[in-house]
């Protein structure tokens, strides 16, 4: 990867030019015909994962009555993100974008349509969901590659932040609207809408994406994908940019995922505080900042993720903590600057893979941050160990901040 590309000379430069270019409004995303396309697609998507999601977890519930199948059931396809980054992943950056995200798209099809087989055992039933987990990273890697080519520069945070709220507004109505589909059809009719809306996808990627071909021509597959993953965290700023996305994010996520424990009966007031959060502060930093701007208070942020969950360890009132919750949330806003800067530190090439490997290694880490402040509170309670994996996430933060500004 030439190093020219991430000269300090560079990013000072355009630093400069983004810090002048004003915020581009949602509207006028939408109004692009591919950028609608890819959205409307991602929203499609989205929806059809919630809905298989509880298909799948009330089937394993009914057949198993294992609480821990069923959030296996229910959330495992991310933990088979990583297998897409560490293996075929350069698929993303091929020649014929378009097509692949095509190709995509209806292999999920044909997984979500197998999941809606009567009867199918449970082994076969895990096996599929990794099979769609492996290619919803994929996809989401070729999506990503195209949404950087179809928007420019000045807009890619602005584009990220749509997609971001529209991807929890689409999970929560997705939960709320499966749950009443639920009584009607069962789980294999949900399978079935599910399948619909993943076809519906594929039909407007075809529909509104022209194909991409200015690619230059290189062989995807499993030795592409690790060539390119191991210049990606050779350089410096690249793997600093994604320990800061991944780890602290996964260790906040590891502080909610004790919300049930920690209050059963606020718990839901909570996540929903959070939920709130999120996506106010993506409505502000992606539609209302500049890219100067979100730089400069990117730190802030991601400082603002995670102080606030230490107040559970000297147990205020619910009110407080809610609000507290509230605020954190705003903060999850920070990954849009980081983004953008990976973006820039990322040749046109790889652009796909590389935001891939970084969606797959973000999701990966929210489960293995549930698993870190799970094993905490199983020894120290969950207040304690909320605060602690909280400390954690603040210290990652300094950590990275300091080696990337030592390195300037």
């Amino acid at each position: 990867m030439p190093s020219h590309l991430n000269t300090s000379t560079t990013d000072t430069t355009s630093t400069t030019s983004r810090a002048a270019t004003p915020a581009t409004g949602y509207r006028d995303l939408l109004r692009t015909r591919e950028f609608s396309g890819l959205y409307v697609s991602f929203t499609l998507t989205a929806a059809a994962g919630a809905l298989s999601g509880i298909a799948l977890g009330t089937l394993v519930d009914r057949q198993t009555g294992s609480p821990f199948l069923t959030a296996v059931s229910m959330y495992g396809a991310t933990f088979a993100t990583v297998l897409g980054a560490l293996t075929l992943m350069s698929v993303a950056d091929g020649k014929r974008p378009r097509r692949t995200l095509l190709l995509l798209q209806l292999a999920s099809l044909a997984g979500v349509c197998a999941q809606a087989v009567p009867g199918l055992p449970l082994a076969a039933r895990f096996a599929l969901l990794l099979f769609l987990g492996l290619f919803q990273s994929l996809g989401t890697g070729a999506r990503l590659g195209l949404l950087a080519e179809v928007v420019p520069v000045s807009a890619y945070a602005p584009a990220r932040s749509l997609m971001n709220i529209t991807s929890g507004g689409t999970a929560i109505l997705g939960y709320a609207v499966g749950a009443v589909l639920l009584h009607r059809t069962g789980p294999q009719g949900l399978f079935a809408v599910a399948a619909s809306l993943t076809a519906l996808a594929a039909a407007v990627v075809a529909a509104t994406v022209r194909e991409h071909s200015v690619r230059p021509t290189r062989r995807p597959g499993l030795r592409q994908t690790w060539r390119t993953n191991a210049e990606l965290f050779s350089h410096p700023g690249r793997r600093a940019l994604l320990l800061a996305l991944w780890v602290p994010n996964g260790l906040v996520v590891g502080c909610e995922a004790l919300f049930i424990s920690y209050d059963p009966g606020r718990a839901g007031t909570y996540l929903a505080a959070g939920s709130a959060g999120m996506l106010l502060g993506d409505l502000v930093v992606g539609r209302l900042l500049t890219a100067g701007q979100r730089r400069r208070h990117a730190f802030a942020l991601r400082l603002l993720l995670a102080a606030p969950f230490l107040l559970f360890a000297v147990h205020p009132p619910a009110p407080v903590l809610a609000v507290a919750v509230f605020v954190a949330g705003a903060g999850f806003a920070a990954t849009l600057p980081l983004q953008e800067q990976l973006l820039e530190l990322t040749p046109e090439a790889i652009r796909g893979q590389v935001q891939g490997v970084e969606s797959a290694g973000r999701m990966t880490w929210q489960g293995l941050g549930a698993a870190i402040a799970g094993g905490l509170a199983q020894g120290l309670g969950p207040g304690a160990a909320i605060a602690l994996a909280a400390a954690a996430s603040l210290a990652v933060t300094l950590l990275t901040r300091r080696s990337r500004r030592a390195r300037g």
